[in-house]
């Protein structure tokens, strides 16, 4: 039976772990704080000492961290990921990084013998607890055929992109866009609401044409009870779109919307809505 890791037992993390374990797989965890670990090994998890300890006893090892930092960290520093790794170890990273993050992570996992394969999700909370997250895949084939039982268990589809970065590049486009979308959406509900039109009422419009979509649908509701527990924090999206940004500028791909978008992510940032779900942006718009 092959050994899962899980490293990062945040938000999604506990989430995804949570599912491998559902599903009768043999699955050890590690978060620098050991008591998020809790739960999951309750629910039968093993717990391992450090990132190195679990990449060493486990034949496929998992991250979910929150940025390039923190997944070079994991990766790099002491007792990480890469002082367990060797010949028939492997491991993914499923956090949201750039491109430059996940090809230096990639090399240096090669340099020792492992595989690695970048698989970044697109889905928040919701999608996580109930396993219909998108996987957005890159880097070894071969490690890529040999996790799509446990890929299948955390997510309803997942996508193989032939060249090493793809899968993170593609993460930050679809975040890129989300997060526009959602400011225009803010501003839209918050114009209405100016000019006497009753919110639940744009929203009922919005469910009728063009533009409705999922996460108008989900979110919409929650913002007009400004109810902004946090399922995507509102950090993490502003992080994505600073990455999908300097990915603009690196090619050339002039990004008007998603630029003011971001400016408004970073105000609701300055004013403590960080750690809140990302509609919260509608507070700073």
């Amino acid at each position: 039976m092959t050994k899962y890791g899980f490293l990062g037992i945040g938000i999604m993390g506990k989430a995804m772990a949570t599912n491998l374990l559902n599903a009768g797989l043999d699955v050890t965890v590690w978060n620098r704080t050991a008591a998020a670990c809790t739960p999951l090994i309750d629910l039968g998890a093993k717990q391992g000492k450090t990132a190195a300890d679990v990449v060493a006893h486990c034949d496929i090892t998992f991250a979910m961290v929150s940025d390039p930092e923190a997944a070079n960290a994991l990766c790099f520093g002491k007792d990480g990921v890469l002082e367990g790794i060797c010949e028939g170890k492997s491991y993914i990273d499923i956090s949201t990084v750039d491109a430059d993050t996940s090809n230096a992570i990639c090399h240096a996992i090669k340099e020792k013998g492992g595989r690695f394969l970048e698989a970044p999700v697109s889905g928040s909370k919701k999608p996580a607890e109930d396993g219909s997250l998108v996987f957005l895949c890159a880097g070894d084939q071969s490690l890529y055929e040999d996790a799509v039982d446990a890929l299948d268990v955390m997510g309803k589809k997942s996508f193989y992109f032939p060249r090493m970065g793809q899968g993170a590049q593609m993460k930050l486009v679809i975040n890129m866009i989300m997060g526009t979308m959602m400011t225009a959406f803010a501003e839209g509900l918050n114009l209405g609401d100016k000019i006497g039109l009753e919110k639940t009422d744009i929203l009922d419009v919005i469910a009728q044409g063009a533009i409705t979509s999922p996460m108008f649908q989900l979110k919409g509701p929650l913002m007009v009870k400004e109810n902004f527990s946090t399922a995507f924090p509102l950090k993490h999206m502003q992080k994505d779109m600073r990455l999908a940004l300097l990915l603009g500028d690196a090619h050339g791909q002039p990004l008007y919307t998603s630029a003011a978008a971001n400016n408004a992510y970073i105000k609701a940032r300055q004013d403590n809505c960080g750690d809140e779900d990302f509609s919260a942006v509608i507070k700073n718009v």
